[in-house]
């Protein structure tokens, strides 16, 4: 009987997660919270205003977090606020499996080059890598963000654009004509963590 109850016990408890999974888990809820805002953009807006008086000067104070030295300050988060709060929502994104397996590859390459641009080691852009791995049609575009290691926050950084006088991550995000997207995360030589978003109108795997 005893010997019964422990396997009952043990059978209760929850698996533990490997890192591979976890990463797994972390890349599709980069793409969750993306949809999050484009469907929602006025509700998604009050995640940046719990965070706008965290400023001192540029210097963001983030509860919890190291501080984090921005280029513009408050200002920033108050245009992106103004953004979400003006902007008309748009459709979801899904999760495609291929361009997230595309996104790893590149988010490897810069993580061990020490890199952050959208041109691969071996001079590959991103329709490059795309035509590599299967077929996509409409519009493409990649993001690339760095540092945050909780969804939320690699949304909110790629909102706000911090020295990004275009604004294209935002712009990318908001794009109506791109319905897909893959995440790929992986270490990054000198800013801890690199995340690179892939969007696509369409992509499928295969030759």
């Amino acid at each position: 009987m005893r010997i019964a109850a422990l396997l009952l016990v043990a059978l209760a408890l929850p698996a533990q997660e490997s890192p591979q999974e976890r990463v797994r888990a972390f890349e599709r809820a980069v793409v969750q919270e993306m949809s999050d805002a484009r469907v929602n953009p006025r509700a998604y807006a009050r995640h940046l205003l719990e965070l706008r008086n965290c400023f001192e000067g540029t210097l963001w104070k983030r509860p919890g977090r190291n501080p984090l030295r921005t280029e513009e300050g408050q200002e920033a988060i108050d245009e992106a606020i103004d953004f979400l709060e003006a902007a008309r929502p748009v459709g979801p994104l899904r999760f495609n499996e291929g361009l997230a397996q595309v996104a790893r590859l590149h988010a490897q390459d810069l993580g061990r080059r020490g890199a952050l641009d959208h041109v691969g080691a071996d001079g590959s852009r991103l329709s490059d890598r795309l035509n590599r791995f299967g077929t996509w049609h409409g519009l493409v575009a990649e993001n690339i963000s760095t540092l945050e290691e909780d969804p939320r926050q690699v949304v909110i950084q790629l909102l706000v654009d911090d020295g990004v006088p275009s604004r294209g991550h935002r712009h990318n995000l908001f794009n109506p004509d791109l319905h897909q997207a893959g995440v790929g995360s992986a270490p990054h030589r000198d800013y801890r963590v690199v995340t690179v978003i892939d969007y696509a109108g369409g992509f499928t795997l295969g030759p």
